[in-house]
């Protein structure tokens, strides 16, 4: 499971992303259930712009590409609002 961080603008993307990329190789090494689906916790984001709905559409896709699913959990309310604003929030669905 990764954990977002508190804070996720512009600056974090691609710290982000190297630790999404990260945690899905200690997944992938690891095998079982964890490898099969990973879930990103945004439960401790607090203070965010659109470069968080990116990151979750970007990890989506790295996780997808290696056959694992991936889960969003814990997402705030106002980025939640943010992804249907911007019509993507089906994408964050579990699958």
């Amino acid at each position: 499971m990764l954990m977002l961080p508190a804070v996720i603008t512009h600056a974090e993307v691609p710290h982000v992303l190297s630790l999404f990329r990260q945690t899905l190789e200690q997944a992938a090494a690891k095998g079982g259930t964890e490898a099969a689906m990973l879930t990103v916790d945004g439960s401790s984001l607090s203070q965010f712009d659109s470069s968080a709905l990116a990151v979750l559409l970007e990890c989506q896709r790295m996780a997808r590409a290696k056959g694992r699913a991936f889960a969003v959990q814990s997402l705030p309310a106002r980025l939640t609002e943010l992804a249907r604003l911007y019509g993507v929030d089906a994408l964050l669905q579990s699958a």
